[in-house]
């Protein structure tokens, strides 16, 4: 089927894979209240499965959306039709689907198994969604509050744990404040360019037909926004206490789905609405993605508590896709979503272990609680082991791939971002420091007692899904993973395939190019 956003009708299949997620999360909520009758009773095991099986039916309508083409030459509309949408819509519903299954057995020991947490995780997944194929400012910002209108919810769902209310009521303000500075940068960039539309946002740009000082405006809080929402230093305040404070399920979803939808929807705002104005927002980034690295690695090699660890862990990586991002031209896309992949199923992952080690009321888990753990616990410490190695960047893992291909798209860009590869280098290195001792730790150490991990295990669903993560990390490494992604990783079979560039030709142009000779072939 042949799709032209013209036509009002067709944006019922443009928006396929979200109608179908959001009439199921109505219909997984609607089962949960009419099978429970009161909220003292916990929801019934079926609820779980309906959640996947909700998230499995949105794949199929994505692949539906996949084989639908574009009509060419179609006025650009709200929502995207390419390949990169897609993929990114597939990484936000793994994510998903590893949150649902690590919930299982979760929800029953913290005494929170409601039907309305699988719902959420569902509404989240659709804001997510929205954000990743939102090519109009104001798409963006509905997707990026569905989402976390969810989250905030979903982070204090545990309301008899003190720091589970604490980080939501952290992460609301925080959030509803950045919402405001992205909205009023929406405003700016409407006001210099009379324009919400990011296809038109570049067509300006390079035309020069905009108001400079309020659009530098209009970018620097939408960068604020951006920031925010993928955890980037000095934006990240919120993270440590919200990801240690939330229930660890929603923690994972938060780390990988949410990161990956926000990097989407920055990639499509600068690097398809503001690529004529490279210049402008690059230098900002770039100190952003050094700070990030650095700044995210070095507090994670302090940490005592292992969740607290894989937060400031998260940040850095957060400083690693900010890297990508940068030398999107000469590969980056490629590097950049299979990164996003590999960090979503090693993280994922490495919170299902902290899952089934942790301890207690408040299930706090200290470095020293994984003493002697493969001793007692090999295949945990195994598959925990290969998601850090990975985390880490170490051979024979999808993670060296990813890092490497964000170097070789550094390295060969024509902006000159060799710096920026040598701190993801010397950043990387702090990170082995951290990763390697908690598997020291699990190794080198005896257990505290004969039975001191007795209690470390998870669901059959939810240990099938991260021994299956630990599997694929590896499995990636030796499938080279350019086989992983369509077009490979060069920059002519990104701008081929993706789609996502097409757009940004022009105001790639204007980088290499005289302003005045883009405006005027640009010009009617």
């Amino acid at each position: 089927m042949e799709l032209n956003l013209a036509n009002q009708g067709h944006y019922f299949w443009a928006l396929l894979p979200e109608i179908v997620l959001s009439l199921c999360a109505m219909a997984v909520l609607l089962v949960d209240v009419f099978q429970k009758g009161n909220r003292s009773t916990a929801s019934s095991p079926a609820i779980p499965w309906l959640s996947i099986a909700s998230l499995v039916l949105t794949a199929v309508a994505n692949v539906a959306l996949y084989r639908m083409s574009h009509q060419a030459g179609s006025e650009p509309g709200m929502v995207a039709l390419d390949t990169f949408r897609v993929i990114v819509n597939f990484i936000c519903l793994l994510a998903a689907g590893m949150a649902l299954l690590l919930s299982m057995g979760y929800l029953d020991r913290r005494g929170i198994n409601r039907g309305e947490f699988h719902a959420l995780i569902l509404f989240a997944t659709l804001g997510m969604m929205l954000m990743a194929g939102a090519t109009d400012l104001l798409m963006v910002f509905i997707g990026l509050e569905v989402m976390s209108v969810a989250i905030y919810v979903l982070v204090g769902f545990d309301r008899l744990d003190p720091r589970s209310s604490e980080g939501s009521l952290k992460y609301f303000l925080l959030g509803a404040f950045t919402s405001a500075f992205f909205l009023y940068g929406i405003a700016l960039t409407f006001g210099a360019t009379g324009t919400t539309n990011i296809a038109r946002l570049n067509q300006l740009l390079i035309s020069g037909n905009r108001d400079e000082p309020m659009l530098m405006a209009g970018m620097a809080l939408l960068l604020v926004g951006f920031g925010f929402k993928v955890a980037a230093m000095p934006f990240h305040m919120w993270t440590p206490d919200a990801y240690d404070g939330a229930p660890t399920p929603v923690t994972a979803l938060m780390a990988t789905g949410v990161k990956a939808a926000a990097f989407a929807a920055f990639i499509r705002v600068f690097l398809v609405g503001f690529a004529g104005g490279y210049e402008h927002w690059a230098n900002p980034i770039f100190f952003i993605a050094m700070l990030t690295m650095i700044g995210g690695n070095l507090i994670a090699a302090t940490q005592g508590s292992v969740k607290r660890m894989l937060a400031y862990s998260s940040i850095a990586h957060a400083g690693y896709l900010l890297a990508a991002l940068l030398a999107i031209n000469s590969g980056g896309p490629g590097a950049f979503l299979f990164y996003l992949l590999v960090y979503t199923l090693m993280t994922a992952g490495a919170f299902g272990v902290v899952i089934a080690n942790a301890r207690g009321a408040d299930e706090r888990v200290t470095l020293e609680d994984y003493s002697g753990l493969a001793h007692q616990k090999p295949l945990l410490a195994a598959v925990f082991s290969i998601f850090l190695l990975s985390l880490a960047g170490f051979p024979l893992t999808a993670g060296f791939l990813g890092k490497l291909y964000i170097l070789r798209a550094l390295v060969s860009a024509p902006q000159n971002l060799t710096p920026m590869a040598v701190i993801l280098v010397l950043a990387s290195l702090v990170s082995y420091f951290y990763y390697l001792r908690v598997i020291v730790v699990m190794y080198m150490r005896p257990a505290r007692g004969a039975d001191e991990h007795a209690h470390a295990r998870l669901p059959r669903p939810a240990m099938a899904g991260v021994v299956a993560a630990a599997a694929l990390i590896v499995l990636l490494f030796f499938t080279a993973g350019v086989r992983v992604f369509p077009g490979g990783m060069t920059a002519a079979g990104v701008r081929e395939r993706w789609g996502i560039l097409d757009l940004a030709d022009r105001g790639w142009q204007s980088l290499n190019e005289p302003r005045e000779a883009v405006a005027s072939a640009a010009a009617p």
